[in-house]
Order: structure tokens, then C-alpha cells, then sequence
């Protein structure tokens, strides 16, 4: 029995891709018809750069561009005391379109976006290449632009955008310009910050719902640039390539913006502007990591004052409860647990309990808290392996009371 190619073939009908004719680059459409930009010479060939700059005063959505307030709480969470002394003109900022996300050898950065402040205006500088073969005049354009700067601003660039250029650099035996830099990663810190608010941490999502900046209709999706950039190598055509130097550009922006805008929120955890009571409770959590306590146990009093879900209010007052017995402050953390222990909260039945066996010294009042906790436990809906572990412990407890009261 003939099989289908046969018959399509008898009927002059050709199978396959091998007769087609191989797609043509179009050159009517290169990147620079489609972007203003130059062609820059170095030492190991040509790049393309594409130029922006935005005023001292460009506000990105409602946070300015420019870092005006101290480092010095970011310095401190960052563990890094350069950042604190360091002037805004010694950081870069930066951001790669890549040819995937796999990262090691096979991948590369063909659009490299950095930015740094140029004599009060923000200078935004895309490094372009036109082919593959371009890469060493990319990075070598790259590292000259970054040589005056000190410091890097990324987002999620320590595990992805700093190793992978890093690597495209000692492959071509190129000097790391980073090298040393103190690095300022935004995206850590934006998840301690929003992840009890917010349902992404994405940059483009804190673009839209932090900033207030939502993109224009040129955006790309991030998943779409290997392809345009491939689709790009294949037929020459630089037109769709547009949205993605405007996707790459606003990613650095948005790092300006939000640096600006998470540094104002460090410096002053009490200003007016911080409505949402979660990211007043976040800032908390963030200061009693610092070990600043004192502000710590205000903001998560701020924030509850504030309002929020019955989940992380109860959740941020058992954090102040025990922020508030390690300051010492046992009569505020006294009154948090006696109203967690009234909506039927475990921990602060066995706070409750601690505080009157070891404070207190008061063994019949500490039996008494240890036992409505044992009542609690067994009436709850906990997973079994949680209330197996409250109920060993409570019994230990009591055993160990009960002994005590003899």
C-alpha cells in the first residue's frame, strides 16, 4: 500500500522543506533604522549603542529616579558598609536580554542595558550586538561604560546577569570590569519586603503595583525576547526587536526607581506614605533582623493599628510578643499573649506559661496555662504531626509542673 507521500508525490505535489529556497537576512530593516544608536569602535571590533538620558527629576510613576535619601539601612541589610558611603554617580545599573535562561557557556547576553548618573542626568546606555561575532566589542563597550562606577544595582543579578557576563568575559579572556564592585541585588530584598502582599515579586509586577508605572504597548513578554532576537539573526529584520530594547530600558529604570523608592522606606519606616499595614509589619520584621529593636516593636504596633488580614495580624502579634520579651517589656508581651490566648492561640498559652513558671515563680498558674493548652490542642483541627508535637511537649511541661507543685 502506497503511503501518502507517495501519493502526493505522484501527484507532483513535493514533500518536505528541503526544495524550499533558504530565507533571505532582509537588509532593508537594520537596528539602526529602527533605533537611533551609533556604531562604537573598539580594540576587539564594532558594537551598536542605542542612547537615553532622563533629567535629575524624571519620576518613574510616583518614585523619583534619583536616590534621595542614606543608604544607610540598605548598606546595613545588604551586609555591605560600601554601599552606604558610596556617592549615586558610583553606581552602575544593570540589566542583559539574553539567549536563555539556562545560563553556562551556550548562553549570552546579545542587549546589555546599563545606566549610571552623568552629571545629574541619568544616562542609559543599550549594547547591541548585531551578530554573535560582535560579543568582544560588546563587552569590552560594556566594561568601559561601567569603569567609573563602584557599585552594581541588579535585580536577581547576583544569581543570573552578574555570572553569566562574568563568564562571557573570561571566555574571551577579557578582565571582569565588576570585579570587587559592591553589588546591590533589589530582589531579595523586594521579596522581604512584599511576598505577605503581594502575589509576584516580578520587576515588571512591583513596576505596576508599587511604582505605579504600568508599561506602554511596546512591552514584550521576557519569554518572547530569545526568539525575536533569533527571528532577528535569521531574516535581518530589526523592527521587533524595538520592544525589546523598551522592555530591557525600563527594567533599568524601574531598578532606579525602585532602589530610590525602598531606600526612602529604610530611611523613614514611619512616614505617612507607607498606608499598607504589611509593608509597615514587613519593615518591622526587616529592623528586628537589624537588631533595632526599639523601631521594630513600634512598626509592628503601627502596622496592626493599621489593619490587616486576621492571619498576619495574629501572625505579627506573636512576632512583637517575643520581640517584646526579649527587649524585656514583659507587661506588653503579657498583654499580647493573654489576647492570643483568648482566640485560642497555642504559643501564647505556652508563653503564658513560661512567663508565670520562670518569671513569675508562680508554679500553680503556670500548671493552670499549660493544661488549657493541652485542651486546646486536642480540640483543634491542627495536622497530626503539629498537634503530636504540642501534646509531647505540654505533657513534658506538666509532668515536670505538677512535680514542682509537691
Amino acid at each position: 500500500m502506497s503511503s501518502l507521500a507517495d501519493k502526493l508525490k505522484s501527484l507532483g505535489v513535493q514533500v518536505g522543506t528541503s526544495h524550499l529556497p533558504a530565507p533571505q537576512p532582509d537588509d532593508r530593516y537594520p537596528i539602526d533604522s529602527v533605533l537611533s544608536g551609533e556604531v562604537l569602535p573598539t580594540q576587539l571590533g564594532e558594537t551598536f549603542i542605542h542612547q537615553e538620558r532622563f533629567a535629575a527629576d524624571y519620576r518613574h510613576g510616583h518614585a523619583p529616579i534619583r536616590l534621595n535619601k542614606s543608604l544607610e539601612m540598605m548598606s546595613a541589610w545588604a551586609a555591605d558598609s560600601r554601599l552606604r558611603d558610596l556617592p549615586i554617580e558610583s553606581f552602575a545599573f544593570l540589566d542583559t536580554e539574553t539567549s536563555g535562561l539556562a545560563g553556562g557557556t551556550g548562553t549570552y547576553a546579545f542587549l546589555v542595558g546599563a545606566a549610571r548618573f552623568v552629571e545629574g542626568d541619568f544616562v542609559l546606555q543599550q549594547f547591541f550586538m548585531r551578530d554573535p561575532s560582535e560579543e568582544p566589542a560588546l563587552l569590552e563597550g560594556l566594561a568601559h561604560f561601567l569603569a567609573p562606577a563602584q557599585a552594581l544595582v541588579t535585580f536577581n543579578g547576583k544569581a543570573f546577569d552578574a555570572p553569566l557576563l562574568a563568564t562571557r568575559y573570561t571566555l574571551h579572556s577579557i578582565p571582569i570590569p565588576f570585579k570587587g564592585y559592591a553589588h546591590l541585588d533589589l530582589l531579595p530584598l523586594a521579596r522581604r519586603l512584599w511576598r505577605d502582599r503581594l502575589e509576584s515579586r516580578a520587576l515588571k509586577y512591583l513596576e505596576e503595583n508599587i511604582l505605579r508605572a504600568p508599561r506602554t504597548t511596546e512591552e514584550v513578554p521576557g519569554y518572547e525576547i530569545p526568539w525575536l532576537y533569533f527571528d532577528y539573526l535569521r531574516t535581518g529584520d530589526a523592527r521587533p526587536l524595538k520592544g525589546v530594547f523598551y522592555h530591557n530600558a525600563m527594567d533599568v529604570v524601574a531598578m532606579a526607581a525602585l532602589l530610590s523608592h525602598t531606600a526612602t522606606m529604610l530611611a523613614d519606616p514611619f512616614h505617612e506614605g507607607i498606608e499598607h499595614g504589611l509593608d509597615v509589619i514587613a519593615l518591622a520584621k526587616l529592623y528586628e533582623d537589624l537588631g533595632q529593636w526599639d523601631t521594630a516593636a513600634r512598626l509592628f504596633e503601627r502596622g496592626l493599628e493599621k489593619g490587616v488580614s486576621e492571619e498576619n495580624f495574629w501572625e505579627a502579634t506573636r512576632r512583637l510578643s517575643v520581640l517584646q520579651k526579649r527587649r524585656g517589656d514583659f507587661d506588653q508581651a503579657l498583654r499580647l499573649w493573654e489576647k492570643a490566648a483568648s482566640e485560642g492561640h497555642i504559643y501564647a498559652y505556652v508563653e503564658l506559661a513560661k512567663y508565670y513558671e520562670h518569671k513569675k515563680r508562680d508554679v500553680k498558674s503556670a500548671l493552670k496555662w499549660t493544661k488549657s493548652a493541652l485542651k486546646q490542642v486536642e480540640k483543634s483541627d491542627l495536622p497530626v504531626y503539629i498537634r503530636k508535637h504540642w501534646q509531647e511537649e505540654l505533657k513534658r511541661r506538666r509532668e515536670r509542673l505538677e512535680t514542682k507543685s509537691k
